[in-house]
């Protein structure tokens, strides 16, 4: 299918699948807590709340419920990242992002917490023999080296986390760095499964931890190795050919076997690992700038890296690995029968595969484009605007202020009278946005100003 040839829309989604995914969200932080609550009962059990009572005792007993708690939050952060398709659905790729940054700060602030107080514990509350008792029992203690070597990899993964770490980064050379994660927490296990008093001294417990541990390593051997190699190998992606569509942005259109049965949606995004040489290990999510079809995928993609930059040099007939579909940008997260797509830059790809796949009424969806020189796909969108009576608002030049979405001209307004202003009824509809991510954050707090409900608000960025 070429990129302007228009499909039949989809159906818009029942109302039952809204409640489906939030019933999905409520029973994944209900397992949470219940794992927690589990783990601190048996700490309880284990006479954890008598040994706070004493100097030494307490130190140790402290530093197994900070060690317990960050074991359980650690897996659950994997869990969040391992691509699995239920959650991915349910919570949408930036909600994840979102919870995956904050257990996993957490559990690290609770793995430190651990190291330190089961140390100094162990050094009879004594701080000056702390690090001789460290020493000790890093080179005496069953598992202990693999878990000192799991704890620096999980110092890298969150160092190179922190925000002011990760603008100094390439996204390649982060990407690579956060795969220590895995690595980090698979050299965990070792330590807890040997020396661990709450995983020996209970079955209940022991089963409760090699089943935790066996779980969250199958997931992500079946969602992020097994399951996209397979998908890879059915459908034989390829690049069919690469199209400039504005300085630094290039389409990069693909071919494949049975491409209907790859399940993506307008709006969802793959990761995609071009087999061309050197760095293809390192994949890149991109989303769907068309909708689907059985011939044919479309992605749009702008220069802001090494790999992003490799696409416009890409011959045809390159093999593709891909990993997905992803994303909450889709139909599935649709609850009106109004939609708006706001949108910036590159952002607009997955809006205008959504303005093309979506099913809507003449006068039912508006796009919203911020750009600041040239429109990214103003062709695609006119003739939608003519053959679907989309309605389609450009908003061209530089942003007023760093922490407002709208452009110059706008002054006597705030942020949500000029989206009003444009989209008067915004309430009443499904508001799709997707843009950087200072641009996304003032675009969502003047839709919520403008009164648009959270479970309406369907946000996905393109930085990282």
């Amino acid at each position: 299918m070429t990129a302007t040839s228009l499909p039949t829309p989809v159906a818009a989604p029942r109302p039952s699948r809204a409640r489906t995914d939030a019933a999905i969200r409520l029973v994944a932080a209900a397992l949470l807590w219940l794992a927690l609550l589990l783990v601190a009962y048996w700490w309880v059990a284990d006479r954890g709340l008598q040994d706070l009572r004493g100097w030494e005792s307490g130190l140790t007993s402290a530093g197994r419920l900070a060690g317990l708690a960050s074991a359980v939050l650690l897996l659950a952060q994997v869990l969040l990242m391992a691509r699995v398709p239920l959650l991915e659905g349910a919570f949408g790729q930036d909600r994840l992002a979102r919870i995956h940054r904050v257990v996993g700060f957490t559990s690290f602030n609770l793995l430190v917490a651990h190291i330190v107080l089961i140390t100094w514990g162990y050094a009879a509350g004594r701080l000056s023999a702390t690090p001789g008792m460290l020493w000790d029992l890093t080179w005496h203690y069953p598992g202990m080296l693999l878990a000192v070597a799991g704890t620096i990899a999980l110092v890298m993964v969150v160092v190179t986390s922190v925000k002011v770490a990760r603008r100094r980064l390439r996204y390649e050379s982060w990407h690579l760095l956060h795969l220590y994660g895995y690595l980090g927490a698979g050299l965990a296990l070792p330590h807890q499964l040997w020396t661990g008093q709450e995983l020996l001294d209970r079955p209940s417990a022991t089963v409760f931890w090699w089943t935790a541990w066996a779980v969250t390593a199958g997931t992500v051997v079946v969602f992020r190795l097994v399951l996209p190699l397979w998908r890879s190998l059915r459908h034989g992606l390829r690049v069919a050919g690469v199209v400039t569509e504005a300085p630094g942005v290039v389409s990069v259109h693909l071919t494949g076997r049975g491409l209907h049965r790859l399940a993506g949606h307008s709006g969802s995004f793959f990761t995609w690992r071009f087999l061309t040489g050197p760095g293809w290990t390192r994949a890149h999510p991109y989303s769907l700038s068309a909708a689907p079809g059985a011939h044919g995928l479309r992605i749009t993609v702008q220069a802001v890296g090494d790999g992003t930059a490799a696409l416009a040099g890409v011959r045809p007939g390159t093999r593709v690995l891909v990993e997905g579909p992803y994303g909450r940008l889709s139909e599935r997260a649709r609850t009106r029968r109004r939609i708006a797509l706001i949108g910036a830059g590159v952002g607009m790809a997955p809006l205008r595969s959504l303005a093309e796949g979506l099913a809507y009424e003449p006068g039912d969806a508006v796009v919203l484009h911020r750009f600041r020189d040239q429109p990214l796909f103003g062709a695609e969108l006119d003739r939608l605007a003519r053959v679907r009576g989309l309605g389609v608002v450009p908003l061209p030049g530089p942003r007023r202020r760093r922490d407002s979405w709208v452009g110059p001209g706008y002054e006597p307004y705030d942020d949500a009278q000029v989206l009003l202003g444009w989209v008067s009824d915004l309430a009443d509809r499904d508001v799709y946005v997707c843009g950087p991510p200072g641009w996304t954050d003032s675009l969502v707090r003047a839709a919520s100003a403008a009164g648009v409900p959270a479970d309406q608000l369907h946000v996905e960025t393109f930085g990282w």
